[in-house]
């Protein structure tokens, strides 16, 4: 039994970024002081990653809470003599506001707002039914804002990098697309074979052929395979103006200096770095 206490404890410091027993004790006792709050001294949290809330749930749970009262109380910090910031349980606020519930039960955190952000969005990752595309955002929000590599990433979450990269692969696709996918028209193994196709406009002809036709994954991978067997090879001549034009698009793509060198028509392309996480960056791109 003790055993499995201390590798929980050291799940529980993994998520929170925290590696020795000393910290997550700390942790422990910032989470001690525990108040029932007016719901109205509650502001939301504007770093909340979830931005979807389905209607029918936060009445389904409004009732619960009628019902049976609370079970798990929601987390927040405050930030004035009688206001409060929410960092997780937004579902449950607008549930018991909802319900008509004038107090709710609350954990009161010290945390400044990178910690509130980690906390807010590894909380929803591990626990929320997100969509697809939230926990992409989610994961490059922790990886740009709270500074975490995508290799420090996959171990607090146990997830494999190749996991993390997919989801934020996601990213690229055109607005249209990434609604759909919020929307459920189409399924995230629908959009990473969406990914693989160069060209936006043929993206949105097979994109509303998926909706159109009711394709599955598997179809829509045999139709991008044949489109990509179809093109033709085509040689280019470039000259060096042609070439300055380039290395302008590229690098204002990857926002950092790109320098192309050729020589007959054969050359190479160099992308500069000025960090790992600018390097993680890039290659999230390419």
């Amino acid at each position: 039994m003790n055993n499995k206490k201390k590798v929980l404890g050291r799940g529980l410091a993994a998520l929170l970024g925290n590696t020795d027993e000393k910290n997550i004790l700390d942790n422990k006792l910032k989470l001690s002081k525990f108040s029932e709050i007016d719901i109205r001294n509650i502001s939301s949290n504007p770093l909340q990653p979830r931005r979807k809330f389905k209607k029918e749930s936060i009445n389904e749970l409004a009732i619960s809470i009628k019902s049976q009262g609370i079970i798990q109380p929601i987390t927040v910090r405050k930030i004035n003599n009688d206001g409060y910031q929410l960092i997780s349980g937004e579902r449950r606020l607008r549930a018991c506001a909802i319900a008509g519930i004038k107090k709710i039960p609350a954990y009161i955190r010290k945390v400044n707002e990178e910690q509130m952000l980690e906390m807010a969005l590894i909380e929803n990752i591990q626990r929320e039914d997100l969509n697809s595309l939230e926990i992409a955002k989610s994961y490059k929000r922790l990886i740009d804002e709270c500074n975490i590599s995508q290799e420090n990433l996959g171990e607090r979450l146990g997830k494999d990098r190749s996991t993390i990269n997919n989801y934020l692969r996601l990213l690229r696709l055109p607005p249209t697309i990434q609604n759909g996918l919020i929307d459920e028209k189409i399924s995230m193994g629908h959009a990473r074979t969406l990914i693989t196709i160069d060209n936006v406009e043929l993206q949105f002809q097979v994109y509303k052929k998926i909706i159109e036709e009711k394709l599955s994954v598997r179809q829509v991978e045999v139709l991008v395979k044949k489109l990509s067997s179809s093109k033709k090879k085509i040689t280019i001549h470039i000259n060096n103006k042609e070439l300055t034009k380039i290395e302008s698009k590229l690098s204002s793509h990857f926002g950092t200096k790109v320098v192309i060198k050729s020589e007959n028509n054969k050359g190479k392309i160099i992308i500069n770095f000025e960090s790992i996480n600018d390097l993680n960056r890039i290659i999230e791109l390419l």
